[in-house]
């Protein structure tokens, strides 16, 4: 798992992907689920880039790795694939750089390898040894195979591969320092024989005496007689068995029977349901704490600026507009890493591909293709690369039906939102908390199928392909790597909504100031009103004096004009200023309400965001913070289309602004539709 981000160049590769002057090019392969990223994370220790293919939008990461001879080296980490025989754009673009088709050919190739899987994935490992390039084979999950019984021979695969074989464990960090040294000898000396001969596509060559040959009469496999991909699997077959000292591949029965039980029709969909609701709960009684802290810093941070700056715009700017916006937001980071910690461990543990076979069953129903499931779980970090994770989708009509619900994942955008409702519904209840937090994550899935069953039956008719899934192995979870990937999640949260937050909460402040109210348009608008200010006490006299600065200046004015539109909703115009904003962002809404609810005349009394919004209240005095308002507001959070980067992006993988207006528009009008539902039913029945 690696964060994305939009680049055309790395420190150790240069435009054209071609390796700079001093380090050589590494290119790591294998197949998905085979630990990969761990090992490239405990290689580059945790620090790479992550950048694109020249002239694609596919990823690959980039790392420096350190050898035991004290040079250095470019470690390339390649998408995962099942062959060099490419169908999809990940596996084109992998199978290109490893044959040096489109750009300089890699000085080496690290091929990673499960432990406890030989079988499956020693196939690609065969087909990167044909291209007489020096290689290293690691064998990944060494400790979990001898957990499982399974004893391989690595002196028997090295001389069968005709290369280095090392034993690894990416969880452990077993068999490291070996592996770097082995890198260093490949590197440094001349190419080893190569054991295992290539050929034509069409004709491969007799095998040398350790590759099994079968003799095929299917007319795909060419006129030679020899089938590649049937000759390829036995070879692996036999190599595996020869290198496992018992003979035979252990199947674990266990597992089995535990899929059975994980995947069963009807109980699968109930376990799903409940270890959601049991992640959710996690996140939001372990945030509690710091959350409070980072609440009760930020608030101390205003008190302590605001001594020190004189009373003025520019004290108002400080401690109301940069720190109340962008503290308003960074208190829910917390709830994002533990989110995202939750999250790999579940998929490093190889539940979340058991979750896969339960969703698929109703992803095909209402017209979605099982290898959607990837880019829709992938939402649940950020819709722009879940977009265009897409490209592993070759129907076109798949393609587009998943594109066009994949902004109703709940991304990480949604999450201070979710959490500062859930926080004023449910203040001491962490478990009530998570149920609607998960409710919310259920609305959001719920809405993309009930869209793509629509658009099956309208503008993109036809029946999905069905879902090919290799299912991983169950393992102990990597604490490391869960780390490293929360860390990925909320430093991303923090460098790129930061910045637009620390941006938009300038611009509100600015709008929510000016134009001043005078003190004669204020006694006036007093007067206008019947309000007898001489009876005012000082701190009423002070909120009262506030909000009508803020109705004076261009947020009220905008606020108003916007107002009659969102009242069905039950939103107050401040409310409707927040969701206007967040168009271009999701997540700044929590900034423009801190900001709205926040200034005052007292900017050295701080409290918590929470307390702001539950003490809100219409000049009746009911408060503006109903249960309907905040379902209403959560409903419209979930459903709408609340960001300008995905619209672009939607744009440049369909090709046509016709599908990004398409996705804007039916997203909105749900959201509204769905939030006036819910405010309207509410307010009856309570």
């Amino acid at each position: 798992m690696s964060t994305s981000v939009d680049s055309t160049e790395s420190d150790h590769l240069g435009t054209s992907g071609q390796k700079k002057s001093g380090d050589k090019v590494v290119a790591m392969l294998g197949n998905p689920n085979v630990g990969k990223t761990s090992i490239f994370n405990r290689l580059t220790n945790l620090l790479a880039k992550t950048s694109n293919f020249p002239g694609t939008t596919i990823d690959r990461r980039i790392g420096r790795v350190e050898l035991s001879d004290k040079k250095s080296i470019t470690l390339v980490d390649l998408p995962g694939m099942y062959s060099l025989e490419a169908t999809s754009p990940e596996e084109e673009v992998a199978r290109d750089f490893v044959l040096g088709q489109s750009d300089e050919a890699p000085d080496a190739v690290l091929i990673v390898v499960d432990a406890t899987n030989l079988q499956r994935t020693l196939f690609v490992a065969r087909q990167a040894l044909q291209q007489s390039r020096p290689t290293v084979v690691a064998v990944n999950f060494i400790e979990a195979a001898r957990r499982r019984g399974i004893e391989i021979d690595l002196n028997i695969l090295s001389r069968k591969l005709g290369c280095p074989v090392v034993g690894v464990s990416a969880r452990t960090g077993e068999g490291f320092d070996r592996l770097k040294s082995q890198l260093a000898i490949v590197l440094a000396g001349p190419a080893l024989p190569l054991l295992i001969q290539g050929g034509s596509p069409e004709c491969p060559p007799t095998p040398a005496e350790n590759v099994l040959t079968v003799i095929s009469d299917d007319e795909s496999c060419g006129s030679c007689r020899v089938c590649p991909f049937a000759d390829g699997h036995l070879w692996a077959a036999a190599l595996a068995r020869e290198s496992i000292r018992d003979g035979s591949v252990v199947s674990d029965e266990t597992a089995d029977r535990v899929d059975q039980f994980l995947t069963h029709r009807f109980i699968g969909p109930v376990v799903f349901a409940i270890v959601m609701v049991l992640a959710f709960s996690l996140v939001f009684s372990f945030a509690q704490v710091p959350m409070e802290w980072l609440d009760n810093g930020f608030g101390m941070l205003a008190t302590w600026v605001s001594r020190f700056l004189p009373e003025g715009d520019f004290q108002s700017l400080v401690v109301d507009g940069i720190i109340g916006g962008v503290g308003g937001v960074m208190v829910f980071l917390p709830q994002i890493f533990i989110l995202f910690f939750m999250l790999a461990i579940l998929e490093d543990s190889g539940y979340l591909a058991r979750a896969v076979v339960v969703v698929d069953r109703w992803m095909r129903r209402v017209g979605l293709p099982g290898q959607a499931f990837v880019p829709l779980l992938a939402a649940h970090a950020c819709a722009i690369p879940a977009i265009m994770a897409t490209k592993v989708i070759e129907n076109r009509r798949d393609r587009l039906a998943a594109i066009m619900v994949i902004p109703l994942m709940t991304c990480s955008a949604r999450l201070p939102v979710y959490t500062m409702i859930a926080a004023m519904l449910f203040p001491s209840n962490p478990m009530y908390a998570a149920i609607l937090f998960a409710s919310a994550y259920v609305l959001g899935m719920v809405a993309a199928f009930a869209i793509a069953f629509l658009l099956k039956l309208t503008i993109l008719p036809g029946e999905p392909s069905p879902l090919i899934l290799d299912l991983p192995p169950y393992r102990a979870p990597s604490i490391r790597n869960a780390l490293r990937y929360a860390y990925e999640r909320g430093w991303t949260f923090l460098r790129d909504a930061g910045t637009v937050i620390l941006m938009i909460s300038i611009v509100i402040w600015a709008l929510s100031t000016y134009p001043k109210l005078s003190d004669e348009r204020f006694a006036d608008e007093m007067a206008s009103r019947s309000v007898a200010v001489e009876q005012l006490s000082e701190s009423e006299l002070d909120g009262v004096r506030a909000a009508a600065d803020q109705e004076h200046a261009i947020i009220g004015r905008l606020g108003r004009v916007v107002a009659p539109v969102f009242e069905p909703l039950g939103f107050d115009w401040k409310i409707s200023v927040g969701v206007m904003t967040s168009f271009a962002a999701r997540e700044v809404v929590v900034s423009t309400l801190s900001i709205l609810y926040g200034l005052g005349p007292e900017p050295e009394e701080e409290s918590s965001l929470q307390n702001r919004l539950q003490a809100a209240k219409y000049p009746d005095g009911s408060p503006v913070f109903t249960t309907a308002t905040c379902v209403s507001l959560l409903v419209f959070f979930v459903l709408a289309m609340q960001c300008l980067p995905t619209q672009a992006v939607t744009k440049k993988e369909t090709g046509s602004w016709k599908w990004a207006a398409f996705q804007f528009v039916y997203m909105t009008m749900l959201a509204y539709a769905a939030a006036f539902v819910a405010y309207q039913t509410i307010s009856l029945v309570s």
